[in-house]
Parts: C-alpha cells; sequence; structure tokens
C-alpha cells in the first residue's frame, strides 16, 4: 500500500506537536487541526487512516468527531486524547470504536508504539484484501483456500493437469492437503462426473492391500463368504487416489505396476480379468528417490506414477495464506458450534503468524477449531490458544529452560506496556499494580524509554 495518512485534532500545541513528531517518525503523513471543523471538511476530502482526536475541543465535542469517523469511514482507525480525569469517557469511546485512548500529559514513546500497532494493524487489513482480490481471480477450486504465490502455481498447475488423462505423483507433507489437490483435479477432469475413491496404503499388510484394492471372489479365503468389489473396480471410469504410496509393500507394488500397465485386475482367488478405466494419483511425504535407492520402491512404477509431479507447499512456506485460512475455518467452527468469533486478539494473531506448524494446515484447522469451541466472545485472546502455542507468546528464554521469577515479572510488564502503547494508567490497571509501583518496576527492569 502507499503512504498511510494520520491527522491529529488537538487544542494545546505541546500535545499536537509531540503526536505529530511521534508519527512522522512512524512513517505517517501527518496534518495537524487545533479544530473540528477544518479536519471535518479534510477528512471528507481525503480520508486518513489514523486520527488521533482530542475529547475537548474549543469548537465542538470530540465524541461527534469519533461518530463521524467510525460511521462514515470503515478503514479509519481512531485513538482518543484524554485528561487523566476523565478516563471514563475514553472507555466509552473505545465502545464507539475507537481503537486505543492516550492520557495527558503522555511521552513519544507512548505514542510511537501506539501507531507502529495501529499501522501494523492497517497493513494486516489491506494484505488480507490483497490477497483475496488474489485469490477471486484463480481457478475456483473446490475446499481450497491461498492466495500467494505458491499456492497460485499449484492451482495454474492443477487447472492445466486435470484436463490432461495422465496419472500425478503428490509430492507433500502430511496436512498440506493432498486429498483436496487429488480431488480438485478430479472435479475439474471429464472424470467429475463419475467416482472418486482414495485408499492410506500405510501400515497394512500386503494381503489386506489386495484384498481393498482389488477385491476377491467368494471363497478365496477364510471368511470370504461373498464376493467383494475392490476399490479400483468400484472407481470405474473414475479417479483412485492412493495416499503414502511410499509404505506400500515391495510385492504389492509389482501387481499395482501390472494393474496400471494392462488396465486390468484380477480379483483375489479370481480367473477372469476385468478391464479398468481409471486415473491414479498418489502421493507420499517421502523422498521417493531415496527410497529407490535403498530397494523400498521400484523404479518402474515409479515413473508409471509420476507422469505429472505436483508439490504442495508446507504452510510454513506460504505464510500470506495463514490470515485466509483462520477466517476460512472461523466461519466453518462459527457456523459447526453456534459462535460468532469475529477474530483473534492481536497478541494472538503474532503467535499465529509466527508459529511454525509442524502439522501444517491440518494442525492449523485444529487450532482454530479449539479457539472457536472454547473463546467467550468475538475475540479469541492467547488463553484460548493450545497450551504451546501460549508458551510462545513468551520470549524464549536461554538456559534451563525455567526462568527465575524477576525474569517472568519483566517480560509481563514489559508484553503488558507494548500492548498499550506504554500507556502506563491502562497498564497499571492490567496489571493490577499502582501507577508508582509499576514506575519503580519499570525502573527496575530497565522498561522506561526515557532512560
Amino acid at each position: 500500500m502507499g503512504g498511510m495518512r494520520a491527522a491529529v485534532i488537538d487544542d494545546e500545541p505541546k500535545a499536537l506537536k509531540l503526536v505529530a513528531r511521534a508519527l512522522e517518525k512512524e512513517g505517517f503523513e501527518t496534518d495537524v487541526f487545533e479544530t473540528g471543523q477544518p479536519f471535518l471538511a479534510r477528512m471528507s476530502e481525503a480520508p486518513y487512516h489514523l486520527v488521533f482526536i482530542d475529547l475537548k475541543l474549543p469548537d465542538m465535542n470530540g465524541m461527534d468527531i469519533l461518530d463521524f469517523v467510525m460511521k462514515g469511514f470503515e478503514d479509519a482507525e481512531a485513538v482518543i486524547i484524554t485528561g487523566h480525569g476523565d478516563i471514563p469517557s475514553a472507555v466509552k469511546a473505545m465502545g464507539k470504536g475507537a481503537g486505543n485512548y492516550l492520557v495527558k500529559p503522555f511521552r513519544l514513546q507512548e505514542v510511537r508504539s501506539m501507531a507502529r500497532h495501529v499501522r501494523e494493524k492497517i497493513q494486516l487489513r489491506e494484505e488480507n484484501r490483497r490477497l483475496k482480490a488474489a485469490l477471486d481471480k484463480t481457478p475456483p477450486l473446490k475446499d481450497f483456500i491461498g492466495a500467494s504465490q505458491s499456492m497460485l502455481e499449484v492451482f495454474e498447475i492443477i487447472s492445466k493437469i486435470s484436463k490432461v488423462n495422465c496419472n500425478v505423483l503428490l509430492q507433500a507433507d502430511t496436512g498440506t492437503g493432498k486429498e483436496k489437490a487429488a480431488r480438485a483435479i478430479h472435479d475439474l477432469s471429464p472424470r467429475k462426473n463419475k467416482p472418486f475413491v482414495s485408499f492410506n496404503c500405510g501400515g497394512f499388510t500386503e494381503e489386506l492391500i489386495a484384498s481393498e484394492l482389488f477385491g476377491y471372489e467368494k471363497g478365496a479365503f477364510t471368511g470370504a463368504t461373498a464376493a467383494k468389489i475392490g476399490l479400483l473396480e468400484s472407481a470405474a471410469g473414475g479417479t483412485v487416489f492412493l495416499d503414502e504410496i511410499g509404505e506400500m509393500p515391495v510385492n504389492m507394488q509389482v501387481k499395482l505396476l501390472h494393474v496400471i500397465q494392462e488396465r486390468r485386475i484380477l480379483r483375489v482367488g479370481g480367473s477372469r480379468p476385468i478391464d479398468l478405466d481409471i486415473r491414479v494419483i498418489a502421493a507420499t511425504n517421502r523422498d521417493l528417490q531415496q527410497a529407490m535407492a535403498a530397494g523400498e520402491f521400484r523404479e518402474d512404477l515409479y515413473y508409471r506414477l509420476n507422469v505429472v509431479m505436483l508439490r504442495l507447499p508446507r504452510l510454513a512456506d506460504r505464510r500470506d495464506d495463514i490470515p485466509l485460512l483462520i477466517e476460512h475455518f472461523i466461519k466453518t467452527f462459527n457456523a459447526r458450534f453456534g459462535k460468532s468469533v469475529k477474530t483473534f486478539s492481536p497478541q494472538a494473531m503474532k503467535v499465529l503468524a509466527h508459529y511454525s506448524y509442524p502439522g501444517n494446515v491440518r494442525e492449523l484447522e485444529n487450532i482454530i477449531q479449539r479457539a472457536v469451541a472454547l473463546a467467550e466472545g468475538e475475540t479469541i485472546r492467547i488463553s484460548e490458544l493450545p497450551p504451546d502455542l501460549q508458551k510462545l507468546a513468551f520470549s524464549p528464554y536461554e538456559g534451563s529452560g525455567l526462568p527465575p521469577l524477576e525474569e517472568v515479572e519483566r517480560r509481563h510488564i514489559l508484553r503488558v506496556l507494548e500492548a498499550t502503547g506504554y500507556n502506563r494508567n491502562l497498564a497499571s490497571h492490567i496489571l493490577g499494580l499502582p501507577r508508582t509501583t509499576l514506575w519503580r518496576r519499570m525502573k527496575k527492569f530497565g522498561l522506561d524509554p526515557e532512560d
């Protein structure tokens, strides 16, 4: 996005100059107003991204300006400026949509920290819009959410290969959406009105895989009291998705290779070959090149499956998509649980944005499901994230992993100060400390920005 614009409305020259200076240091193009009416006219001509509003102005009430900004400019952020004795009015203003408030006398660092927080919020909102706009231009793929460059490339490849009747090998980690990708290929292909069947090749014996894929005739083995159609046969005219193909026993790989080559199957215990018209999409999270070198995967089967290779990125490699995925999962689980969650707190969102997601999209989905289920209001807090993620809200501690009590206290005070833009009144209220005690702690721990 272009340069962000800010306005400051205050009839006290000292406060006006201090806020403007802080905003300019944070990269905002800043205009100042000593009265409200000129601001209203300028805001109507060229809206500001961020507005600091003094509640007491010579020509009008700051609350009226706030109403004008909140009702007419949905993308604008507002911060209230008030005196120490009028904090209740500032709290009321926050109920009307103000993002935060400053209590006079305030310091340069308070304003800069608050401006930085608002700037990040605006940038995140703009980035979400950009991603959604990019997503709208991509082919509609069922259940696929993503607008990052890596996902746009995946969508393009899926769109191309879906129309070609060739086998596909998906190389992807667990939880990245392998089956969704396979279904997308099927749904966009000429086979879309035929069956899509899936089978996980991991953890089964050769005999069980054979009976599930090929079916069996009555009497083929003890307990086979009736003939059974296998998954390959049941997918006639459609698509078969074989997940964890790298875990398939080598002897079973030989039989699958024969099926792909001959386009025929033989049920277990049967003698009559059955013609087969299927497309095979296989997936693995293993390095099949290494498996071939180790004699654990047949080279001829590899090349039969790998007509086209499609690699799905890990979630950690497509972090731009995390906000879109979160929004999608919130809507999904709101509907399922009858909730009305709208967003995450900035602190919780920061944790989600930096987490490594070893379980990829599936893990993020589980995290959001849990958080929505536990949420009591419209905003999900850090306390509603899984315990492992809650720990990420703290800076890592070098050493034993068990920081001394003073270190825990210092971190917690610092986190609250940063979250409140170094607003000491609000921070002391959240911490349950008298303002003088908070000041002494800040001096002790070197947290006073003016030291």
